[in-house]
């Protein structure tokens, strides 16, 4: 079977949040699908950039650390040749502010929730639930060598 070359590369953040030695994942609604931030990268502009950017959009959080380094892993192709690339984040901002689309002249998203790994995974797609299983064994085995990395 012949490999599908990416036509466009979106960028986002897992938005991870301790609570209490629990850790939330941060998980916006479209619609009935459930994701991270993220959004396309723009011509010419760094993926971190674009997934920083997108993240402050979508959420309105812009403190973001990168405890385990500047890592991310990438989704298979996927929908007319996407490919999402996300970085693991960590915050303390526990306060979401659903950015409004200038075209939609609404918000993108519907909903957001800050979730435990176990809760947040029946509501994500396979490809997505995969990013959010990185996720979690990253911070849990903060020893183990990432997917990818800048």
């Amino acid at each position: 079977m012949a490999k599908i070359e990416a036509k466009k590369l979106s960028a986002g953040v897992v938005p991870v949040r301790n609570s209490g030695g629990d850790f939330l994942f941060l998980l916006l609604r479209a619609y009935n699908y459930w994701d991270f931030p993220k959004g396309e990268v723009a011509p010419l502009e760094d993926p971190l950039a674009a997934a920083l950017r997108e993240c402050k959009e979508e959420t309105g959080i812009d403190e973001l650390g990168f405890p385990w380094g500047r890592i991310f892993k990438e989704t298979e192709v996927y929908a007319q040749g996407k490919v999402a690339r996300y970085y693991l984040a960590e915050t303390k901002q526990s306060q979401v502010v659903l950015g409004v689309d200038p075209v939609l002249r609404r918000p993108e998203h519907h909903e957001f929730r800050w979730l435990s790994c176990e809760a947040a995974r029946p509501l994500l797609v396979p490809r997505v639930r995969e990013i959010l299983d990185w996720a979690y064994y990253t911070i849990r085995n903060a020893s183990v060598p990432s997917s990818g990395g800048v």
